[in-house]
């Protein structure tokens, strides 16, 4: 069994607020957790409505299988147009 984290440090360029900030973060939270089965939190940035942090946690049979699992979430958090990843932080353990 092996447990990947990774961690997405992203910009919110469209955001001029916390209320915009938490509508996004939400909605791409909810979307990621529905597609892939994975767990999801904002780790950090709560209170500063340009930037985000958030972390995805997804347990797999093996080493392979997780790594390709968050490589689809690295892609599908790139491809929202909402978002800008500046830092990426990977782990498996």
């Amino acid at each position: 069994m092996v447990i990947g984290t990774q961690a997405f440090y992203l910009s919110l360029p469209g955001c001029g607020s916390l209320k915009e900030k938490r509508m996004v973060v939400k909605s791409l939270k909810d979307r990621i957790r529905h597609r892939f089965n994975v767990s999801v939190a904002e780790t950090g940035s709560q209170d500063v409505w340009a930037r985000a942090e958030l972390t995805i946690a997804a347990v797999a049979s093996d080493r392979g299988r997780a790594d390709a699992l968050l490589d689809r979430v690295d892609r599908f958090i790139e491809g929202d147009g909402r978002v800008l990843v500046s830092r990426v932080h990977r782990e498996l353990l």
